[in-house]
């Protein structure tokens, strides 16, 4: 080969790559996403492009049709800016109410089109100590219904459930093998998993499943 043809091969094999790196680049930039605070979001400027809005999820907001789950976000330094948040999949079991979300996807008329879901909850531990087993909060019966007690016990295999879900999980006494389905709303840490041992501080309600106002790993 030629020192002509060379010269010829190499100048093309550049422009190339010049033109690959390019390509990348503007490919790169297009599908980036900018993060941005929930207020810059909600204020419509960022309308039709690709961003990640982190926030905490507005309690009792969110609500599942079909797969899809809707729900808002606020920033807790800054609670008056709101954006409603569409997420076509299913939420986790650390998705609930106050949990951190990690958002994004596309600005579609003041809405987060969310293609990307990320919670964050952080841990929780608290001690067992005089805490009920669910053999003996049962035993009372009845007298026992609406009045706020701790209880501690392992979660279910395979019954855990997102919030949003009438039960949440099921919690089992590991001695007489008794369970209660269990009604929780907030957020589980990613560290709240099966046969987990969990305290939970909340009350029997009048259908018989205890309503949880507050989840922790014990201690």
């Amino acid at each position: 080969m030629s020192s002509k043809m060379k010269r010829r091969m190499i100048a093309v094999s550049c422009v190339i790559v010049i033109a690959v790196v390019i390509i990348v680049a503007i490919v790169g930039s297009s599908t980036a996403a900018r993060s941005v605070s929930v207020a810059q979001a909600a204020d419509g400027s960022y309308n039709g492009q690709k961003v990640q809005v982190t926030g905490n999820v507005t309690p009792n907001s969110f609500s599942t049709e079909g797969n899809t789950l809707h729900f808002s976000i606020y920033d807790p330094d800054s609670t008056s800016e709101q954006i409603e948040v569409v997420y076509d999949g299913a939420a986790s079991s650390t998705f609930g109410n106050d949990v951190t979300a990690i958002c994004t996807g596309r600005m579609e008329d003041g809405t987060l089109q969310c293609s990307e879901l990320v919670t964050k909850c952080p841990s929780k531990y608290e001690s067992a100590t005089d805490a009920l087993s669910v053999g003996r909060l049962l035993g009372y019966g009845e007298s026992m219904t609406g009045t706020v007690v701790k209880l501690a016990g392992p979660i279910v295999k395979g019954s855990l459930n997102p919030a949003g879900m009438s039960e949440r999980f099921i919690i089992a006494d590991p001695e007489t093998g008794t369970s209660l389905a269990v009604s929780y709303d907030g957020a589980l840490s990613n560290e709240v998993t099966d046969e987990s041992t969990v305290v939970l501080t909340g009350y029997l309600d009048d259908e018989g499943r205890f309503v949880a106002t507050d989840v922790a790993l014990e201690e």
